[in-house]
């Protein structure tokens, strides 16, 4: 199994290959913040995200487009989960990796709806974000500078604890 260290730093390679060269005209770079959520305890979290031009896929209306990020949770202080391991108290770093999907032409009311699937690394383990890897699921709301998130990130089940954290972001971003 790879290192937590070892798969974040792919993550931030595989991104600045993808940030290198003609990919990185028409980039969108945003910031994101908000509140996650293990059970019903919450904590901030905050992401960066690259967002790369988009391409079709055959002859569809949908267009996918690659995209990176870069995320922190706050640890928290939960009584019940004190003698744990791994616990919740940690602070978690997510690098990840993957695509954005739209339908739809532009000019469309519902094009900026989004759906966005992500291979992780994390550095950190809580009982949220147990592994070194996770997988993170997006859907949300992208205007020119804005969006709403509802974001989910957990490594499906194939390590255990897998409470998975929820949460709400909200992004301010620009064009490269």
């Amino acid at each position: 199994m790879l290192s937590p260290r070892i798969t974040l730093c792919a993550t931030a390679a595989f991104a600045c290959l993808l940030l290198s060269g003609s990919v990185f005209a028409q980039t969108h770079l945003e910031v994101q913040g908000g509140r996650s959520y293990m059970d019903s305890h919450g904590t901030n979290s905050f992401f960066i995200e690259s967002v790369f031009p988009s391409f079709p896929l055959g002859e569809t209306r949908f267009t996918l487009s690659p995209d990176v990020s870069i995320g922190y949770l706050r640890g928290r202080d939960i009584g019940r989960y004190r003698t744990m391991s791994p616990g919740v108290t940690k602070n978690v770093w997510i690098g990840a990796a993957g695509a954005r999907l739209h339908y739809g032409s532009e000019g469309d009311w519902y094009r900026p709806l989004f759906f966005s699937f992500q291979v992780a690394g994390t550095r950190g383990r809580t009982e949220a974000l147990s592994s070194a890897y996770q997988f993170v699921s997006t859907l949300g709301w992208q205007w020119k500078h804005f969006s709403l998130q509802i974001r989910h990130i957990s490594n499906g089940g194939l390590h255990e604890p897998n409470r998975g954290e929820t949460m709400g972001l909200v992004g301010f971003g620009f064009d490269l």
